[in-house]
């Protein structure tokens, strides 16, 4: 089965305060929306990405249309017809399975996809939910008019899954304007499985909202940190190849690659904060494709496995240590090189060098060592 995700981001949410519609607005650092694509991106279960957009968001459709795990579709005048839009374009895609879920929801974990996913494998229909625990009133001109039973009363949440076949005819027949796509599918005759949902899954609304949900994303973090070290000898050559760049020089670093010390340690350092050994776990130096490879295609995999599971480069640090030849002149080529290869904004890479006082195998010239940190964050 393939699962999609439909992610509605084309209200206006105007109870959230004035300013740019509450999706836009940066919570925790981050925007809401991006917290929420996060959180579907560390699912490996899905194979495609639905992002519902208003129309006149056209910063958002030109920043977004060139991510290639993400599909776009416009928002409708009302919510019914943006999931109807965001189910068209899922159209001979091959999915089989999707969700349905509320950008202004950023606060759910990766733990409760799987939990909705799992039920759909016995169930067309399966949704999150919270028992309601507190007393229930009915009230009018700010007094208590009377009480309500909450016994079998539950709290909706998103992500909501279906059959895909199940929910499209569902919305193929239902008229007027439902609360969410739960009851559009009841209405069709659709058994809909409750799944645990979790109080944190709380849907932003109004400005007081914001506070709270930045409270709970502030503490949802995994921050990993991973070292690496690596040595190269020299040999005869003209040149050096560090942290990318090509500096003329009158021996070369011998390895089986491009003996880039700089990055092959940085590798190390990425896989070693993922706990996913080093470099030669990955590119195995007895493999003859990877005779005198450019080192920047281990970065680039390195940074992209880290991606996949859902962590973001916080910052990375090298240093190089050697006589020569000199890095200072070279330290900020190597500090753009490093993040254009790894996708990051420069500040975000630190190169910096040292001399070993002419003391070992470095202070001799023997070859160039290089020691790095990498700090890689999930939100």
């Amino acid at each position: 089965m393939t699962t999609a995700a439909i992610i509605l981001a084309a209200g206006r949410g105007q109870r959230a305060g004035a300013g740019v519609p509450k999706q836009w607005r940066l919570l925790a650092g981050r925007r809401m929306a991006d917290w929420t694509l996060e959180r579907f991106r560390t699912c490996r279960r899905l194979k495609h990405m639905v992002l519902v957009l208003a129309p006149e968001d056209e910063a958002a459709w030109a920043e977004f249309e060139s991510q290639p795990d993400v599909i776009l579709a416009s928002g409708g005048a009302t919510r019914a017809q943006s999931v109807q839009n965001g189910l068209a374009a899922l159209a001979r895609t091959g999915v089989t399975r999707v969700l349905i879920h509320d950008v202004a929801r950023p606060c759910f974990s990766p733990a409760l996809i799987n939990a909705v996913l799992d039920a759909l494998d016995e169930h067309k229909a399966a949704a999150p939910a919270l028992p309601v625990t507190d007393a229930l009133w009915h009230g009018s001109a700010g007094q208590v008019t009377g009480t309500q039973d909450r016994a079998g009363l539950f709290a909706a949440q998103t992500p909501q899954g279906f059959h895909l076949d199940a929910i499209v005819a569902a919305h193929a027949t239902y008229e007027g304007e439902a609360l969410d796509d739960v009851e559009v599918a009841r209405a069709a005759g659709v058994a809909v499985a409750i799944v645990p949902g979790e109080a944190d899954n709380m849907k932003i609304t109004t400005a007081a909202d914001f506070a709270r949900a930045e409270r709970i994303l502030g503490n949802d973090m995994d921050i990993r940190l991973g070292n690496g070290f690596d040595v190269h000898r020299f040999g005869p050559g003209d040149h050096v190849t560090l942290c990318g760049v090509k500096i003329p020089h009158v021996r070369t670093l011998t390895g089986h690659s491009d003996a880039d010390v700089g990055i092959h340690a940085l590798c190390d350092a990425i896989y070693g904060a993922l706990a996913m050994g080093d470099i030669g776990r990955h590119f195995p130096p007895s493999e003859a494709r990877w005779k005198g490879a450019a080192s920047d295609q281990f970065l680039i995999h390195a940074v992209q496995t880290a991606r996949d599971l859902g962590y973001d480069i916080g910052n990375v640090d090298v240093t190089l240590i050697c006589e020569e030849p000199k890095i200072g002149p070279h330290a900020q080529d190597m500090q753009n090189a490093l993040a254009t290869i790894m996708g990051v904004e420069p500040w975000r890479v630190s190169v910096k060098a040292t001399t070993s006082e002419r003391l070992g195998f470095t202070g001799r010239g023997e070859g160039i060592a290089a020691m790095t940190s990498a700090t890689l964050v999930r939100p």
